[in-house]
């Protein structure tokens, strides 16, 4: 059995892989307005080529980033490559549990900079999902793919 550790992902190689390999980034506590990080990073993201699907109760039903946003990640009527999460970390252990309850896995769950909890994030790499904390994926990207040409 692997060691569920391997899936806490803080090196760049391992980060890069993330970028590299999804698609789909479902924005779980996405916003609507663009000074907001939860709109400028997924937009960002979208003019890299990532199909973005936001997240959030409060602007269902609202184009964000030409998706129609939805109130739960079970709302999304299909799987994603990764859940990029802009919610307090105090939130993250019911959001684990929201993410171990659908009929698909993610390949990794991204905790936007400045959020973290190990709780959660163990949670989620004990099935096998790759987690980063307390990282922004706009840098990451720019860093690790963006300036070496691939995705």
């Amino acid at each position: 059995m692997t060691d569920w550790r391997a899936n806490l992902i803080d090196d760049d190689a391992g980060l890069a892989a993330i970028l590299r390999e999804a698609k789909t980034v479902a924005v779980l506590g996405a916003k609507a307005a663009p000074a907001e990080p939860a709109y400028y990073v997924p937009a960002y993201l979208r003019a890299q080529g990532y199909r973005i699907r936001p997240v959030n109760p409060k602007i269902v039903g609202r184009s964000v980033h030409d998706a129609t946003a939805v109130a739960r990640l079970a709302d999304l009527g299909g799987s994603v490559d990764v859940i990029e999460i802009f919610r307090r970390p105090e939130y993250l252990p019911d959001h684990a549990r929201e993410i171990l309850a659908l009929d698909w896995r993610p390949m990794a769950v991204w905790f936007q900079l400045g959020i973290r909890n190990d709780v959660a994030a163990e949670m989620l790499a004990h099935v096998g999902i790759r987690v980063v904390q307390d990282r922004c994926m706009m840098p990451e990207h720019k860093r690790l793919v963006a300036m070496t040409g691939f995705h």
